[in-house]
């Protein structure tokens, strides 16, 4: 009978954020500020927070829900700060955006929302789209579909031809001239149209591409795409409506305008000169790293048809420098801040990530607090999540083993919480 009345609070937590106390019995817990694990602890949620931390086994009332966790490590659920929610690579990805209509991309965007989640990661930052993200955001905060909390750009801005200019590689009579309106820019006056346009639209942070991309159909994957006053004109306008900034970046002049206009994060970071490192540290401004984007695209050049010949080329020269890139950044004491580009590769393998930090000398606490405490502080939660402690959210995730001494292991995430509601056991 108990069995029985556990078995129905932990379903009515899962499906409809049941307000009674749940009890997570945690083999250990990673506390992120020290880094340490804590054996033998049980977190108490209610409703959709952590309210205590208990010292042993506890389980509270029969009315109340016990979780066992004795076997597992126990961590805040993840934050990835760079993902492509709406879309996944494939070989048919250049004709799909010229066949799907806004209703098919959101169907496969709540799959790959549900794969994120289910893979421990809790929360993202969504770093452009065709405007379905904004959507998919809405209907995940109503609890409609599964997924992790999103903080989206809805569309990112880019210059006329430039890395995000929907039109590249249309036909000629095809083009057009998109705008503002569209997430096109080519002043100061329209950066700031842009940005108004993106919070209009219910966008939460922008994102500009401050120099030419991989992907893109387009010739040049690293030169400068905006002046230094279009991207100040971006970043003073976003900081008036309370907007996180990332910019896009594989090339070094690209980078340096960008860290001197404003930007707060930068994306790939590819060709980072040790000039612009010694900027980061000086402004404040974190790296992205996204190597497993860059791994992928490096691999997915060599298989025939997959790429475009034109983006084929730029993913040989700019995938595999990423990583290396990263691993010099880290060492001169670049911010760095977690995120994969998840999309360029298939969601729900993004805790790979963590594998490539660690090969490239970042040990593996600072790379779980890179995607936790870090993330969370530049999204401006730093007081409500990447931490397991009273008055957080209750994102909670669960993995077999150590993590600081495997990393791999977070490719096996066992237990989902999110807001207090059991998603994955």
């Amino acid at each position: 009978m108990k069995k029985a009345l556990l078995f129905a609070a932990l379903l009515a937590s899962s499906l409809y954020g049941f307000s009674q106390k749940q009890y997570l019995q945690c083999g250990a817990i990673l506390d992120m500020e020290t880094g340490r694990l804590q054996p033998g602890v049980t977190l108490v949620v209610e409703g959709n927070e952590i309210r205590e931390l208990l010292k042993g086994y506890q389980s509270g009332t029969d009315s109340d829900a016990v979780v066992d966790l004795k076997d597992y490590t126990v961590l805040p659920g993840l934050i990835d700060m760079h993902v492509h929610i709406e879309s996944e690579s494939s070989p048919q990805s250049y004709i799909k955006r010229l066949t799907m209509n806004p209703a098919d991309i959101a169907y496969e965007a709540a799959v790959y929302a549900e794969r994120t989640l289910m893979a421990g990661f809790t929360t993202v930052r969504d770093l452009g789209g065709s405007g379905v993200n904004i959507a998919l955001r809405k209907a995940v905060d109503k609890g409609l579909v599964p997924g992790p909390r999103i903080y989206t750009a809805g569309k990112s801005i880019a210059t006329t031809g430039g890395h995000a200019d929907p039109t590249n590689g249309r036909r000629l009579d095809e083009m057009g001239n998109p705008g503002p309106g569209e997430g096109v820019v080519n002043s100061p006056e329209d950066g700031r149209q842009a940005v108004r346009q993106r919070y209009k639209e219910g966008s939460d942070v922008i994102k500009i591409t401050a120099t030419g991309g991989v992907l893109s159909v387009a010739k040049n994957g690293q030169n400068p795409q905006f002046t230094i006053e279009e991207i100040r004109a971006i970043t003073e306008t976003a900081k008036d409506y309370g907007m996180l900034t990332a910019a896009h970046a594989h090339g070094d002049e690209g980078m340096q305008r960008a860290i001197k206009g404003g930007i707060r994060t930068i994306e790939h970071g590819t060709l980072m000169s040790e000039e612009t490192m010694a900027l980061m540290k000086e402004y404040g401004v974190y790296m992205v790293p996204t190597i497993s984007a860059g791994k992928e695209a490096a691999r997915l050049a060599d298989v025939p048809g997959y790429f475009p010949e034109v983006v084929a080329i730029k993913a040989r020269e700019i995938g595999p420098q990423i990583q290396n890139t990263f691993s010099r950044a880290y060492k001169k004491g670049v911010p760095i801040a977690f995120g994969t580009d998840a999309g360029v590769f298939k969601h729900g393998t993004n805790a790979q990530e963590f594998g490539y930090m660690v090969e490239a000398g970042m040990p593996a606490v600072e790379a779980l607090q890179a995607a936790t405490l870090t993330n969370a502080s530049l999204l401006g939660m730093g007081q409500r999540l990447g931490q397991l402690k009273a008055g957080f959210l209750a994102d909670i995730i669960a993995v077999p083993g150590n993590p600081l001494e495997d990393v791999g292991t977070l490719m096996d995430v066992r237990f989902v919480m999110k807001d207090g509601r059991i998603f994955k056991q």
